[in-house]
């Protein structure tokens, strides 16, 4: 007996040999259009679900993945560390060791992979500083802001160490931390009972210039617990766990009016206590000044804080978490602590002491970027302490970059602020760069010049952050500029990434020290560029021609840096005012 299947084949066949039987018979003297002289067309016939067979499947070799490139940091000749008169120490447990090796490796994973926590939880976002501190799906229709704010919240102040004047409302790199704690995690944390309620919560968490940390309701602005008052005031953002641990690590900016030195806090979100205290009159530290403006970075696999400071020593902390939510317990039992100080031949000037490191730390693998106080750009490899290479980048740098991976190699973009004791010119005024540098070698790949100026111990030059643009805005990054290109106003200019020309460039009549936040629609894709100047004017920006859309007045200087979840903003000013605006 003939198998079923040996019968379909036969009937296939018969089917072929008659169509082209048909072909022949039915053929005409001309040829059919497109087919040239001489061509044989063959014609195949539709299958036929019950008449032909289902081919077996051909072998294909799978295709040969294009492999990603290795990275292999190294210095080349104008990246030598020697070069700038390096010199470094570590030192584990309080004892100072000639070299070092981590046990367990850190190897920061891809900058979306940061965390999985909703919302941003340290500055501009990730390890990578490119998010910009937004996060979630916008639906922009009229391409403006709220007329009036959703809410409203009011802050304070705090004395300066000497005395004659106060620090006030929300600093230099101020962004708020915004977040929503699952309700379970809710139910164990010392918030209001309101809160605890709620099916869902999104919380804003904004540490503050009056030494204070505040936490409100992101839809109504309203308190969802008591503020923490550390008693330092504070620039910075400071960061949230990555594991969704309720954990937040903050470090002061200045003296308090008791002359006590700032320093970073550990902070439990279950009771809100300070549970841990560093980095305050480091006798390893070479520079006395201990502010910690920038914004953590935690690594999950080895519960690892690093945390860099304007002392010139950056710190890398075994927490020792230990939490059980159902138990409603959180405690930490830090070990392990390694401290990692430099120096180099522009650390000091005059009768200054210029090291340390304000912005916030990028990093990619296994290892950490940085520029510093003192002109330098570096790389240092986390798990060996080994200063990889240093690149001059000529002044003074209080922002923080971004770090974009390219075709699978990682670059920085990055600018600089100006210090008047080094390069200014009988005017006042020094050409401030922005740079694209290779993060494997720290060669230069383009610089562009922009003449800023330095008015009265305040900085021009690059004090807000870059933000490197993504899909439709993909080759664009953007710098913020103060005191360009007269002393009191503000330049937004967008650069293009593979060649660093210019794109456009906005000129404010006011300068600029906030960071620019990137927002798009989720229907058509199209990039907005939100930023503020220090009269309280909020742009809301084409991203592509630089044409201001809309803006919205606050009451004061915006030195701090937006938040966006979803389509609500969040944003203080030095008025001690906090708002939250709707983008439409």
């Amino acid at each position: 007996m003939k198998s079923k299947k040996s019968t379909r084949y036969l009937i296939a066949f018969l089917l072929c040999v008659l169509a082209l039987f048909a072909v022949s018979a039915c053929g005409s003297d001309e040829e059919p259009s497109g087919t040239p002289t001489g061509a044989i067309t063959q014609t195949t016939p539709t299958p036929q679900e019950e008449a032909t067979a289902t081919p077996e499947p051909t072998p294909t070799e799978a295709p040969t993945p294009t492999p990603t490139p290795v990275f292999s940091p190294h210095a080349v000749e104008e990246t030598e560390p020697e070069k700038y008169g390096m010199k470094t120490d570590i030192m584990v447990n309080g004892e100072i060791v000639t070299e070092y090796s981590r046990t367990d490796k850190i190897t920061f994973e891809e900058g979306e992979k940061y965390t999985d926590v909703k919302g941003v939880i340290t500055f501009r976002g990730n390890n990578y500083r490119n998010t910009s501190g937004v996060y979630g799906t916008l639906n922009i229709v009229q391409k403006k802001f709220s007329d009036e704010p959703l809410w409203k919240q009011t802050t304070g102040s705090m004395q300066t160490m000497a005395g004659d004047g106060y620090w006030s409302g929300c600093g230099w790199t101020g962004q708020p931390l915004i977040t929503e704690w699952p309700k379970s995690t809710r139910a164990i944390m010392a918030m209001y009972d309101w809160a605890k309620e709620q099916e869902t919560l999104v919380e804003v968490i904004y540490a503050t210039q009056d030494g204070r940390i505040y936490f409100y309701e992101l839809e109504t602005g309203k308190p969802t617990r008591d503020p923490i008052d550390c008693g330092f005031t504070f620039k910075g953002a400071g960061a949230l766990d990555p594991r969704g641990i309720p954990l937040m690590y903050v470090g002061g900016g200045d003296r308090n009016p008791s002359y006590a030195s700032p320093r970073v806090f550990v902070i439990s979100l279950v009771t809100n206590e300070i549970l841990y205290e560093f980095g305050h009159d480091d006798p390893f530290a070479m520079r006395s000044w201990c502010a910690f403006d920038s914004s953590a970075l935690v690594d999950a696999e080895t519960d690892t804080l690093i945390y860099p400071g304007e002392n010139g020593v950056c710190y890398f902390v075994r927490l020792g978490t230990q939490y059980d939510e159902a138990a409603g317990t959180l405690t930490i039992n830090p070990s392990d602590v390694v401290k990692w100080r430099y120096s180099g031949s522009r650390s000091s000037v005059g009768n200054k002491f210029w090291l340390g490191i304000e912005g916030s730390p990028i990093a990619y693998q296994g290892y950490l970027f940085f520029p510093d106080n003192g002109g330098y750009m570096m790389c240092l490899d986390i798990n060996t302490l080994e200063l990889v290479w240093v690149q001059d980048v000529l002044d003074d740098t209080n922002c923080t970059g971004v770090l974009e991976v390219e075709n699978g190699k990682p670059y920085i973009y990055m600018s600089t602020s100006f210090h008047a004791d080094w390069r200014a010119d009988g005017d006042g005024m020094a050409p401030i760069p922005v740079w694209k540098i290779d993060a494997e070698t720290g060669e230069i790949v383009w610089r562009t010049n922009y003449d800023c100026y330095t008015v009265s111990g305040n900085s021009g030059g690059a004090q807000g952050s870059l933000a490197a643009g993504k899909g439709t805005l993909e080759d664009i990054v953007y710098i913020p500029l103060g005191r360009t290109p007269d002393r009191w106003d503000g330049l937004l200019v967008a650069l293009n990434k593979k060649t660093g020309k210019q794109v456009w460039a906005l000129r404010l009549e006011n300068y600029i020290w906030s960071s620019p936040a990137l927002v798009y629609d989720a229907e058509t894709g199209a990039g907005y560029v939100i930023q503020g100047d220090s009269e309280g004017n909020l742009f809301f920006i084409d991203g592509l021609t630089g044409e201001i859309l809309n803006t919205f007045e606050m009451d004061g200087n915006i030195e701090a840096t937006p938040a966006v979840y979803n389509d609500i903003l969040v944003l203080g000013t030095r008025n001690c005012s906090i708002y939250a605006v709707r983008i439409e």
